[in-house]
């Protein structure tokens, strides 16, 4: 990892890293001892001016202030980072990582090209490599509303199967059919039982079960801002089936306590799930908003902090309070973002299955 970061600091940015400041992020639940190491490569070998190492969930929060859905651009909010290996379900209460509410579940991006490459070969088809499994998934799968009616819709009408053509190294070109796998791929989020039986829980109860054991006085906004990131998050629909079926789960559980509550009325629950165009890499877009803050430096840790300090690292992520002029400013360099990318295609203007 340190020849990367070399590589990365005089090979491609080809600055000295003594005269700079560094941004890293980091998974959730990531061990002091791996952020410690990580600042003694740094502070040692780079001998950088100063380093802050963030959470990529509270990024991810910053980055979805892109979306026309976002009115209130806090951060506070339930963030869903699915990328190739793991999703995980961090809430996040005013830039602070909620941490004994997190969960991760073993299904992302790879079970669902391993699922794609299980259904082609389960079919017989040409090619059903994993590499073709992958082009599938990227390129033609998405969430459907009800997976009954979307089997009986392809039994109807034979035009929504897809012809995918691959090309191998030495020019021979195979044609691959599409069928249930459009919709059936993405599903394993909300039933996993179709793909495995090691892991039965849909998604949708997940994030309630996570919002339900944070701090009840903060629960109404992580219901209210549920941010995607990360590429597994990237199929169309994925964003309406997740917000439909959470809302489902808090509707019925609010009817249950109207029942046992001998009949008093409750004023309901938003439930909002955000899509956004920098979805894909949130993180490093909410990163770069704030590496451009003023403040950024005042959040940042010194070589000499350090040697007077050295457990100032294991708790690095959690200095920083989040004044609301950095959140002002990051919200000015969002709407420069929003103007001049507003003509560019959004994820939240795509034809739904969902309307």
């Amino acid at each position: 990892m340190e020849r990367f970061w070399s590589n990365s600091i005089f090979k491609y940015l080809r600055v000295e890293p003594e005269d700079h400041y560094f941004l890293l992020t980091e998974p959730p639940l990531n061990p002091p001892e791996n952020r410690e190491n990580t600042a003694e490569i740094f502070f040692e070998s780079f001998n950088c001016a100063g380093m802050y190492i963030a959470v990529q969930a509270v990024l991810a929060l910053a980055a979805s202030w892109t979306s026309s859905k976002v009115q209130d651009r806090s951060l506070t909010g339930t963030v869903i980072d699915s990328g190739d290996g793991v999703t995980h379900v961090i809430p996040v209460a005013e830039g602070y990582v909620i941490g004994s509410s997190i969960k991760s579940i073993p299904i992302a991006g790879r079970d669902i090209t391993y699922f794609v490459q299980s259904l082609l070969r389960d079919r017989g088809e040409p090619d059903s490599s994993l590499k073709t499994a992958q082009e599938i998934k990227e390129e033609y799968c998405y969430v459907c509303p009800d997976i009954v009616k979307e089997f009986s819709k392809y039994d109807r009408d034979r035009t929504r199967f897809a012809q995918h053509v691959v090309s191998h190294p030495n020019g021979r070109q195979v044609t691959v059919d599409v069928g249930y796998e459009r919709f059936l791929a993405p599903e394993i989020f909300f039933n996993p039982e179709i793909y495995s039986s090691d892991f039965l829980t849909p998604l949708p109860v997940v994030v309630d079960g996570v919002i339900q054991q944070s701090p009840i006085d903060v629960r109404r906004g992580l219901y209210k801002n549920i941010v995607l990131s990360g590429g597994s998050t990237l199929y169309k629909d994925f964003g309406r089936r997740l917000q439909r079926d959470i809302k489902q789960l808090v509707d019925a559980r609010i009817r249950a306590s109207e029942v046992r509550s001998g009949g008093a009325r409750s004023g309901g629950l938003d439930v909002s799930v955000i899509t956004h165009k920098r979805q894909r890499h949130g993180p490093w877009f909410g990163g770069s908003l704030l590496g451009q803050t003023p403040e950024f430096r005042s959040y940042c840790h010194t070589k000499a902090e350090v040697r007077r300090n050295v457990y100032c690292i294991g708790t690095m992520t959690n200095n920083i309070t989040v004044p609301r002029i950095w959140t002002q400013h990051c919200a000015k360099i969002c709407s420069a973002w929003w103007t001049r990318w507003l003509l560019i295609y959004d994820i939240d203007d795509q034809e739904s299955l969902f309307n």
